[in-house]
């Protein structure tokens, strides 16, 4: 290589860190170089603590079209909630383990906002062969629960299977080597009254996208361990309502 190389990559070298380090310095010493950069899926508000929309291809996402039957035999569909602030959870009546955590914390969460009467929940069976409506009554029922904007529905599987894995995103599958035969992520989704899902954002500026509702609220946990998201997600109930 020639002396007129060396000085022409030599330019480009110091050209680059006039214009672009303290460019990145800066970015880094105002704490903008988090985890955050690497996500494209939620509008994020200015604070930790705050809300953000979660946004897919651009735009804020809104709960998928559904339409089901409850444990009444009524028809129940997304557009019954609109004006309401509620929670979607995916579950089903025989679960062994994560299940019954779900749901002991979304009585918690009702016993505080049940009597607004712009607060709901919706759970959907994934196990509609065995959870028919009238098995969907009698759960309720052994829970207490008589709140005419807690729907426990079900419907077609493979409707339902869809609406969890592609339409929320919120995993859900048959698999018998685990307990109960159904595997499921235990996650709440948060959706306002117009029907966009919504995201507490965290210390780094990322969204938590949808809450864990399989670790018992108020319970004591090890380093590492993940902590309850129960009491965040009934202040962020409360900010929405």
């Amino acid at each position: 290589m020639n002396n007129k190389s060396y000085i022409g990559i030599s330019l480009v070298i110091l050209v680059f860190g006039i214009i672009f380090i303290p460019k990145i310095i800066d970015r880094i010493s105002n704490g903008e170089v988090v985890e955050n950069d690497r996500l494209n899926n939620a509008s994020l508000p200015s604070k930790s603590g705050d809300l953000g929309y979660i946004e897919l291809y651009g735009e804020n996402k809104k709960v998928p079209d559904f339409q089901f039957v409850n444990q009444n035999g009524d028809s129940i569909s997304n557009n019954d909630y609109l004006g309401k602030v509620y929670i979607v959870e995916f579950f089903f009546t025989t679960c062994p383990s994560i299940c019954p955590i779900m749901n002991k914390n979304l009585v918690e969460v009702e016993k505080e906002l049940g009597r607004n009467k712009d607060f709901g929940i919706v759970s959907i069976s994934i196990d509609p062969q065995h959870d028919t409506p009238a098995v969907l009554k009698e759960y309720a029922i052994n829970y207490g629960i008589d709140n005419p904007n807690w729907n426990f529905l079900t419907g077609n599987k493979e409707d339902i299977y869809i609406l969890a894995n592609q339409g929320f995103g919120i995993f859900a599958n048959i698999d018998e080597s685990v307990p109960g035969g159904f595997a499921h992520s235990g996650m709440f989704a948060l959706v306002d009254r117009e029907g966009y899902i919504r995201s507490r954002i965290d210390q780094f500026g990322n969204p938590i996208i949808y809450y864990k509702g399989s670790i018992e609220r108020g319970l004591s946990v090890l380093e590492g361990e993940e902590e309850p998201q129960i009491d965040i997600l009934i202040e962020d109930l409360k900010k929405l309502l």
